[in-house]
């Protein structure tokens, strides 16, 4: 099947072929980029699993890392048929793929297009899981003797540090629960019981 039919001399096609190299490196480029974003996003929700609710988030970074993955694989395919369709006797070897190659590469294209927009949507959940986890991870910030919860106080108090904030939303969350464990309090102490 064929819609417009082109005939190139062996000047243009190579101008092309050199062209699309170029292109394909870099794709080849930016798939190694998403690919370490999403291994960044991976290690650092992983970093912060003790105040993050929701497990699900995991789809937005396990979607870059395949996306970046079969961005690099592609790619680097079409920098292989370029270079190669620049030497006439290895060309004839790429003919039968180079149509199958164009499909792949527009359905990747849509891929990509939903991946990101996957990403860009599921941005709310992130925010979601991060401030129930945070909400609870205050709740619970005083109970470093119960199992599954000892790291928490110390990931908390990183967090805060880091991004220099008080709280979920600001300091009075911290009025809202009793953030001291009591074993360090007297509760023969009037004052305390109250």
């Amino acid at each position: 099947m064929v819609l417009l039919k082109v005939k190139f001399t062996f000047q243009k096609r190579m101008h092309l072929a050199q062209t699309l190299w170029v292109l394909c490196w870099l794709s080849v480029l930016t798939g190694i980029l998403t690919f370490a974003l999403g291994i960044y996003l991976k290690c650092e929700l992983k970093r912060r699993n003790e105040v993050m609710d929701n497990t699900d988030i995991h789809l937005v970074p396990n979607t870059l890392i395949a996306v970046g993955l079969l961005s690099v694989l592609l790619n680097f395919t079409g920098v292989k048929i370029c270079s190669d369709s620049l030497d006439l006797a290895k060309f004839p070897r790429w003919k039968g793929y180079i149509e199958p190659y164009l499909v792949f590469s527009v359905l990747f294209t849509f891929l990509m297009l939903f991946a990101s927009l996957l990403s860009y949507f599921m941005r709310g959940n992130l925010d979601t899981s991060l401030k129930i986890g945070l909400r609870n991870g205050i709740r619970f910030y005083k109970d470093t003797d119960t199992p599954g919860r000892c790291y928490q106080k110390r990931t908390i108090d990183h967090i805060q540090m880091e991004f220099q904030c008080c709280g979920n939303n600001n300091y009075k969350d911290w009025f809202e629960v009793q953030w001291i464990s009591n074993r360090f309090l007297d509760f023969n102490n009037k004052d305390i019981r109250e």
